[in-house]
């Protein structure tokens, strides 16, 4: 799989661990970097600013194997959020957007894209769903990640250039998600996959529903970026054309190896 992942990227800042610490991240940040894990090429194309973190986000996504050649750094700020552990959860603060206020995709990069990556994905803050629909036309197979927020403006601009479509859930597998999984594929995608935390996942092609539950994590030591690594294994199957049911294998198995360790990765 060659793996284009755009648009969002931040610093999460934890002001009480280690006396401060900062981890690159963000979900099309996430995905490339995992996607590499299992073995899979990965570009990511977005923007930072001229400051630290940028610096960091650019180093540190270049070491994990990801293309940084479509990194672009700007004057400015990266996009930071503060976050606190209180009890061992994570409680968010404040977030700066930084120079991802202005981002956009040039010509260039579009070209990068569709030219040398078998599929592209975005995520809900990842400020390009309006070019969904020019990757769409160029022929390459296009994702996005919902979040838990399908029904927002950005999602409804890229769902019908979109043919794998994602979103995140707490309520389990019922009725009335399945409701809601069939109204976003009449939309447009080919697949709409519900990730479901710890009760797994639902796939639903426009005739059938397909489940799978976790694979269990015998070390588990944080839920951060779950979501994002079961996406990319479940790209990396989709892209060799195996079986729905192994591509959510796959989702679900790199998901597990997420959990056995601190941060997004």
């Amino acid at each position: 799989m060659r793996l284009a992942t755009i648009g969002s990227n931040c610093i999460d800042f934890y002001s009480n661990y280690e006396n401060g610490k900062a981890f690159p991240g963000g979900g099309p940040v996430n995905m490339a970097v995992y996607a590499t894990q299992i073995g899979e090429k990965a570009s990511y194309v977005g923007i930072v600013g001229s400051d630290q973190y940028g610096k960091l986000m650019i180093s540190e996504i270049a070491k994990k194997g990801v293309d940084i050649s479509h990194v672009h750094s700007v004057e400015g700020k990266t996009a930071v959020t503060q976050v606190q552990l209180i009890n061992g959860e994570r409680v968010f603060g404040d977030y700066d957007e930084g120079v991802l206020k202005n981002y956009f995709l040039s010509d260039d990069d579009i070209n990068f894209i569709c030219d040398n990556h078998d599929i592209v994905i975005c995520d809900l803050w990842g400020k390009v769903e309006g070019y969904f629909e020019t990757l769409k036309k160029r022929g390459i197979k296009t994702a996005f990640d919902c979040a838990t927020r399908p029904g927002d403006k950005e999602c409804s601009v890229a769902i019908p250039f979109t043919d794998y479509l994602f979103f995140s859930s707490d309520d389990g597998d019922t009725d009335t998600l399945r409701e809601y999984m069939k109204y976003l594929y009449l939309q447009g995608p080919k697949l709409v996959i519900s990730m479901l935390g710890e009760k797994g996942s639902l796939c639903f092609d426009g005739d059938t529903f397909y489940k799978f539950g976790i694979i269990e994590c015998d070390d588990f030591v944080d839920s951060m970026g779950a979501g994002d690594s079961y996406i990319a294994g479940f790209l990396s199957g989709i892209v060799k054309n195996l079986p729905i049911k192994e591509c959510m294998r796959i989702g679900a198995s790199t998901a597990s190896d997420t959990l056995k360790y601190f941060g997004a990765w």
